[in-house]
């Protein structure tokens, strides 16, 4: 059963996603919070396999709250909730830790998906959402820092590189098997290569990182 807490500040969002919810036999919602310390408390203390957090809630924020949960290094992951007039707080929100985004507007079903998704431990985070979001927030963002030591790139192959910047560009693991000539097999070892070299959650900061790193330019 995937456990699942609700934070959002409107009632109305979290008792649609609760009756979609109610109508699975995998998964429950297991607490509600309408603020992001009662989502980081309530996650302390229940560990659900997901948290769906609103982005923009009073007090602490959803932002604020997923990097406070996704620090804890506990089970926990965290899928954001965002409309694309809040694209700039999305790609804070991915470096906060997030394993994913959801947008408020889709079906409930493909929420709940989602949910499933991330509950598996994949990330969310569509190519085209890659391509529009990332690509074009990550050159708003301060100039990194150099890259500490477990992430530099010398510490990964040539073809590990060439993978890792498809994924910056947004491409899924069945694309990238096909631009390279490749099995989907092949490309999920590389990419689970990829995340213990650079020490990254998931695919999202393997985006992220070919963004800092300068392997994908930001479109101009």
């Amino acid at each position: 059963m995937i456990r699942v807490v609700l934070a959002d500040d409107q009632p109305l969002v979290r008792a649609a996603l609760e009756m979609v919810i109610a109508e699975t036999t995998d998964v429950e919602v297991v607490g509600e919070a309408g603020d992001g310390a009662e989502a980081v408390r309530l996650a302390t203390e229940l560990r659900p396999d997901v948290v769906v957090m609103d982005i923009r809630m009073p007090g602490t924020d959803g932002i604020e709250a997923t990097r406070q949960l996704t620090a804890a290094d506990g089970p926990t992951r965290v899928v954001v909730l965002t409309t694309f007039d809040e694209d700039e707080h999305v790609y804070a929100a991915l470096r906060a830790g997030a394993s994913g985004f959801l947008v408020k507007d889709m079906a409930l079903d493909h929420i709940l998906a989602a949910v499933r998704v991330v509950a598996a431990g994949e990330a969310l985070i569509a190519p085209s959402v890659t391509r529009r979001l990332i690509g074009a927030f990550a050159g708003q963002q301060p100039k990194p820092v150099p890259v500490p030591v477990p992430r530099r790139l010398d510490v990964i192959t040539d073809r590990e590189r060439e993978i890792l910047t498809l994924v910056g560009r947004g491409l899924s693991n069945t694309e990238i098997a096909a631009e390279l000539v490749l099995s989907v097999a092949t490309v999920k070892t590389y990419m689970t290569r990829l995340l213990a070299k650079l020490d990254a959650r998931d695919r999202v900061q393997l985006v992220i990182l070919a963004y800092e790193t300068g392997l994908v330019s930001v479109p101009g």
